[in-house]
């Protein structure tokens, strides 16, 4: 049977980018520019996008195009005879399920949320009780899998339709809703009174600032930021390669998916500083930032009710795009592996991931006690970290290596499959880059990642 294609260039750029743009972009970014020097954060978090995102996206979709498989086979078919490299497939497709093992969740709290603030639930409310709003959905399990079930039931009914049918034609209506609403927010939060001191803090490089920090501190963080922002490394790319046609060349294909994803970064700054200095709130770091301070900053803003539950829609929707474009790479990995139809791999993933969700949810109340990575740790903590600093980085490291050495497919054929159509091409310079210090790169990054987390 033939592979389906997607039915427009469009419909690639903005299901990609959706897959790449996630919580991640709303939740983390903000928080990291402010503490890495605002906008001299922001100039050198570019610079890596480009240097090491940009080429690692168009080695992933160059693997998933030539192979025409998903994550778990695509390996398999481009590899020489004896070698082993196709276990990362079977690593990329236990990443999905991973990441999605706690995803789930926390885009059933945007769902809880959007309700909350359509309700007023948090008009009149103090900065404590804000919190014990968030603390109280915490210490409700049985909110927490209802709100989970509804993400997992929608996205696997989505997927079961087909590529074009499905996946490509919701995605393609999230991502212009997503992008409409961002861009009213962030024009809301720029013409609030006291904002402009935030817009600078965010859009103005502070060089005082910078040496006050250290250099080396905000390099490792942008490198950080700009390598997990676009999810490369468990074949969340691969896969949407495995459905492109050859009329287009790679490298300008992963630099358009790469720019979206940094717009909705960048935005979602331009949403949340000029709001929290306006209001004279700090951004703060995780689940705080989305659940604590940003119901404050709406409570603290006219027409604060309307605007709180447009940024959780949304929020929302960003979560969705990607919970959608992984689960249509999980269960093309179970109809590649396995020859399942596309119904029954939806209906037994749907069970697979509901239940692999649920110690994800009791980890905050029933398993509360178990904390995996140190005090105040749970298994949230725990899904992420093996995700986001082992098998991202690790999963990016053999793509790269795969790509590049004569011992994997090797540059010649990489190349070949990347530059095959219209666009920018990858130059033979790159050559070099791609085999040495990439790699170098890739490896400071896994080390950064696991020192910083367990010591």
């Amino acid at each position: 049977m033939e592979r389906e294609k997607f039915s427009s260039r469009l419909g690639f750029i903005l299901l990609s980018a959706g897959c790449a743009i996630g919580i991640g972009n709303v939740w983390r970014f903000p928080y990291v520019v402010g503490s890495n020097g605002g906008g001299i954060f922001v100039l050198f978090y570019i610079f890596f996008l480009v240097a090491l995102g940009v080429p690692i996206m168009s080695m992933e979709l160059a693997v998933g195009r030539a192979s025409q498989k998903s994550t778990a086979r695509s390996f398999k078919v481009l590899q020489k005879p004896g070698q082993k490299w196709h276990l990362q497939g079977y690593a990329g497709m236990l990443g999905n399920y991973v990441l999605m093992m706690f995803y789930t969740t926390v885009a059933g709290w945007m769902l809880i949320y959007i309700y909350y603030m359509m309700a007023g639930k948090f008009s009149g409310l103090k900065a404590e009780q804000v919190a014990d709003v968030f603390g109280g959905m915490l210490s409700s399990p049985l909110l927490m899998i209802v709100g989970m079930i509804l993400i997992v039931v929608v996205g696997f009914a989505i997927c079961s339709l087909g590529l074009q049918a499905g996946v490509e034609k919701i995605t393609k209506t999230l991502m212009i809703v997503l992008l409409a609403i961002m861009v009213a927010l962030a024009i809301n939060s720029i013409t609030l009174e006291g904002g402009q001191e935030g817009l600078r803090f965010y859009l103005v490089p502070d060089f005082a600032l910078m040496k006050e920090i250290g250099l080396s501190k905000i390099l490792l963080e942008a490198m950080n930021q700009a390598f997990f922002t676009l999810s490369l490394g468990i074949g969340a790319m691969a896969i949407f390669g495995s459905y492109l046609t050859k009329e287009r060349a790679l490298l300008g294909e992963a630099l358009n998916i790469a720019l979206l994803d940094t717009f909705v970064a960048i935005v979602a700054g331009l949403i949340i500083f000029p709001a929290a200095f306006a209001c004279g709130i700090n951004p703060d770091s995780g689940p705080n930032l989305i659940f604590i301070t940003l119901p404050n900053i709406f409570n603290a803003m006219p027409g604060g009710r309307v605007w709180g539950s447009m940024f959780f829609v949304f929020m929302l929707f960003a979560a969705f795009s990607t919970v959608i474009a992984v689960f249509e790479n999980i269960m093309s990995s179970c109809m590649d592996l396995w020859g399942w139809s596309r119904n029954k791999a939806a209906i037994i993933n749907t069970i697979a991931v509901i239940l692999l969700s649920l110690p994800c949810i009791l980890g905050f109340n029933i398993l509360s006690g178990f904390e995996p990575l140190g005090v105040d740790t749970n298994i949230l903590d725990l899904e992420d970290f093996i995700v986001s600093n082992l098998l991202l980085p690790i999963g990016a490291l053999i793509y790269t290596l795969f790509c590049v050495s004569r011992r994997g497919w090797g540059w010649d054929k990489y190349i070949e499959e990347a530059n095959t159509g219209k666009g920018a091409k990858v130059p033979n310079w790159l050559r070099g880059y791609s085999t040495w210090i990439l790699p170098i790169i890739i490896i400071i990054v896994i080390i950064n990642g696991l020192y910083t987390t367990l010591f």
